[in-house]
C-alpha cells in the first residue's frame, strides 16, 4: 500500500517534470492521508490541483468513506464500485520523491525512492464529491504488486508512471485493457531504499529529519 509520502522537489523542478504550471509549494516531507496533496488532472485540460488524499465516491452520503480509499488495488479498479466511474473518466497522477513503508510488525519505517531521489509521478484517481454546502475533490493512489526493492517489507507498492504513459493514462479512449497491463511493478533496478528516522511514526511530524538515514549505531540503540 501507500499510505506515507513525501514531495520535496521546488516547484520549479515539478513543473518542469510534470509538464504543467505548479504554484509555491513548501516542501511536504511526511504527507498523510485526509490532508491535500498536489495532484495533475486533465479537465478537460492538463492542470495541477490540490486533491484530499482518500477518495471520497460521488454517491457517498457523507466524507467518511475516505478513511478506506487512500489506496486503491489495480487489479480491480473496473470492479469496485468506489473506483469504478473514476478509473474510466478521472484519472490522475500524484507526484512524489520517495514514500514510507514499515518492517512488517515493527514501527522501523523506511524511504523508497529513486536511485537520484528525482520527483516520480504515482497513478492515482480523483473524484468529486458534492454537499449542500461544500464540494470536496478527491483521490486516491493506485497500488500494485510489490517489486524486488519492496517485497521484503510490504507485498504492495503505488503504480508508477514513466512520461512516456502519461498520455495513454490520460486519454478518455484508452481501453480498459491497456489501461490494466499499466498496473505493473515499477522496475526494481531504479529505485533503492533506506531506514529513516521514526519521527515518520507520527504524523504531526512533517520536518527535514523524517528523510534522515538512521546510522548503523543508530539502530544498535534504538
Amino acid at each position: 500500500m501507500c499510505g506515507r509520502f513525501t514531495v520535496v522537489s521546488p516547484s520549479d523542478v515539478l513543473s518542469h517534470f510534470l509538464q504543467v504550471p505548479v504554484p509555491s509549494l513548501a516542501p511536504r516531507y511526511n504527507i498523510a492521508p485526509t490532508q491535500d496533496v498536489l495532484a495533475v488532472v486533465h479537465d478537460p485540460e492538463p492542470q495541477a490541483r490540490a486533491l484530499r488524499w482518500g477518495l471520497i465516491p460521488s454517491w457517498a452520503k457523507d466524507t467518511k468513506h475516505a478513511s478506506r480509499t487512500i489506496n486503491a488495488r489495480g487489479e480491480s479498479l473496473s470492479e469496485k464500485p468506489s473506483f469504478r466511474q473514476a478509473f474510466k473518466k478521472r484519472r490522475c497522477l500524484i507526484p512524489a520523491n520517495g514514500f514510507y513503508e514499515w518492517v512488517r510488525n515493527e514501527k522501523r519505517p523506511f524511504l523508497f525512492r529513486m536511485s537520484d531521489f528525482s520527483p516520480f509521478a504515482m497513478a492515482g484517481l480523483w473524484e468529486v464529491w458534492r454537499s449542500e454546502s461544500s464540494e470536496i475533490h478527491s483521490c486516491t493512489i493506485i497500488t500494485t504488486q510489490a517489486n524486488d526493492v519492496l517485497k521484503p517489507y510490504h507485498d504492495r507498492m503505488p503504480v508508477i508512471l514513466d512520461p512516456a504513459q502519461w498520455a495513454i493514462w490520460f486519454n478518455p479512449t484508452t481501453s480498459t485493457d491497456v489501461l490494466q497491463a499499466m498496473m505493473a511493478p515499477y522496475d526494481a533496478h531504479a529505485m533503492d531504499a533506506y531506514e529513516v528516522s521514526r519521527l515518520v511514526n507520527s504524523v504531526s511530524n512533517d520536518v527535514p529529519e523524517c528523510l534522515a538515514p538512521v546510522s548503523k549505531q543508530g539502530e544498535l540503540f534504538a
